[in-house]
C-alpha cells in the first residue's frame, strides 16, 4: 500500500473504543517478519510489534487504533475516507490513524536500522485506559524489551504542520471538597450553618488561581473549579452540606501535598474533608535528548519550519511511558478537530508525517 491508501483503509476500519477493528491482526501482518506479542484484557487488544535489525537503540513509535463515537451530524459518513475540498475526512482522522498509518508505512519500508525498531499499539486509549498501554509496559519491562525512545504519533501541530511537538506533558490532579454546614429555614439563618455562604467567602481567592509560576516548559498549574452542588432546589431551605469539585493540570512544581495545603489554608474554618486523585504525572523530556534532537531535525528538513517544544493540552499515554525511564516525545498532524463532527486532516500533512518518521529513522 501506499501511505495515503494505507490511511484511508485504517480509517474505514471503524474502531471505537475498545473495537481495534481488525487493525491489530492486519498490523501484525503487514510488518511481515516482526515478532508480534499480543497483551489483550478484559477486551482491550493492545499489539507490541518488533524487529531487531541491530545492536543499536530501540526505537519505538506508539498510538491508539480506537476513536470516540462519531457522533450525529456529520456531512459525510464519519467511517467512510471522503476526500472534498483539499481534505481527508473521517473518525480518526488527525485522532491518531495519521499518525498510525505514518509511522506504520515508515517501519514496513525500513530495510536498514542500527538497532531495534518497534510498535505499540493499544484499542484502549479513548477510554478508561487501564488495559491498553500500561499493560504493555508491564509486559516489556518482564521481558526486558522497554525502548530507549518512543514516539507517539498523537496530533501536536498548533497553526500549520510541523509547527509543535510535546516534550512532556501536564500531570492531572482531581479533587472533591465537602463542607459540612447545618441545614436550616431561609427565614432564621442565624440558626443554620450555610455552607454556600462559607465557600462564598473564598471563591474569588481559589477560582483559577495559579498555584505555581510555572517554568520555560509549562504553564502555571490552575486550580479550575469544575462543579459546586448543594441544596434541595428549593428556595425556603438552605443546604446542610455542599460539595465542590476541581481540577489541576499541574507542573512539576506543584503536587498533590501543595494542593492539600493549599485548600487547607483557605478551608480551615470550615467542616471540611478533601479527596484527592492523581490521574497522570507530569513529566518532561530534556531538549539535549537524543529523540528530541532527532525529531527537531527531521522536522525541518521535510517542512522548513523550526519547531516549538510545548507541554500544553491534555494527557495521552505518553503519560504511562514516561515513568519507565524512556524518552517519550509526540508528534503528529495539525490538532484542529480532533473528536469533533467532520474530523478531517489533509493527505499533505499525512504525506509528510510519513516522511518525517522515515527520515527520523534514518538518522536516530
Amino acid at each position: 500500500m501506499q501511505i495515503i491508501e494505507l490511511f484511508k483503509f485504517l480509517i474505514e476500519s471503524k474502531s471505537e473504543t475498545p473495537d481495534d477493528g481488525g487493525i491489530l491482526d492486519f498490523v501484525e501482518k503487514y510488518l511481515e517478519g516482526f515478532t508480534a506479542l499480543h497483551v489483550n484484557k478484559n477486551e482491550v487488544k493492545n499489539l507490541f510489534i518488533y524487529k531487531k535489525f541491530g545492536e543499536g537503540k530501540h526505537l519505538c513509535f506508539a498510538g491508539h487504533v480506537d476513536v470516540v463515537p462519531a457522533g450525529n451530524s456529520w456531512e459525510t459518513n464519519p467511517y467512510e475516507a471522503v476526500e472534498k475540498d483539499g481534505y481527508i475526512y473521517g473518525r480518526g482522522a488527525q485522532d491518531m490513524k495519521s499518525g498510525v498509518a505514518a509511522f506504520l508505512q515508515a517501519v514496513k519500508e525500513t530495510k536498514e536500522f542500527d538497532g531495534t525498531l518497534s510498535l505499540l499499539l493499544t484499542s484502549d486509549e479513548e477510554g478508561p485506559a487501564k488495559y491498553g498501554t500500561q499493560e504493555v509496559l508491564k509486559m516489556l519491562q518482564e521481558k526486558n524489551l522497554l525502548p530507549d525512545s518512543c514516539v507517539v504519533a498523537e496530533p501536536t501541530c498548533e497553526d500549520i504542520f510541523g509547527d509543535a511537538i510535546k516534550v512532556g506533558r501536564r500531570g492531572s490532579i482531581n479533587g472533591l471538597i465537602k463542607i459540612q454546614g447545618k441545614q436550616g429555614h431561609a427565614a432564621y439563618p442565624q440558626k443554620a450553618i450555610n455552607p454556600i455562604h462559607q465557600i462564598a467567602q473564598v471563591l474569588e481567592k481559589i477560582a483559577g488561581v495559579d498555584l505555581d509560576n510555572g517554568d520555560e516548559f509549562f504553564a502555571p498549574s490552575k486550580f479550575v473549579i469544575t462543579d459546586i452542588r448543594a441544596g434541595m432546589q428549593v428556595t425556603n431551605v438552605t443546604p446542610n452540606s455542599l460539595e465542590m469539585m476541581f481540577n489541576v493540570r499541574n507542573s512539576t512544581k506543584t503536587s498533590v501535598k501543595e494542593i492539600a495545603a493549599f485548600v487547607h489554608e483557605h478551608f480551615a474554618a470550615m467542616d471540611y474533608t478533601l479527596s484527592l486523585d492523581q490521574t497522570a504525572f507530569p513529566f518532561v523530556t530534556s531538549s539535549d535528548t537524543k529523540i528530541v534532537r532527532d525529531i527537531d531535525d527531521a522536522i525541518t528538513q521535510v517542512t522548513g519550519i523550526k519547531t516549538k517544544y510545548s507541554t500544553a493540552g491534555g494527557t495521552s499515554d505518553a503519560r504511562f511511558i514516561a515513568p519507565y525511564g524512556v524518552e517519550v516525545i509526540e508528534f503528529g498532524v495539525k490538532n484542529d478537530t480532533i473528536h469533533s463532527v467532520n474530523e478531517r486532516t489533509t493527505a499533505r500533512e499525512v504525506e509528510d508525517l510519513y516522511k518525517i518518521f522515515k527520515r527520523l529513522i534514518e538518522i536516530y
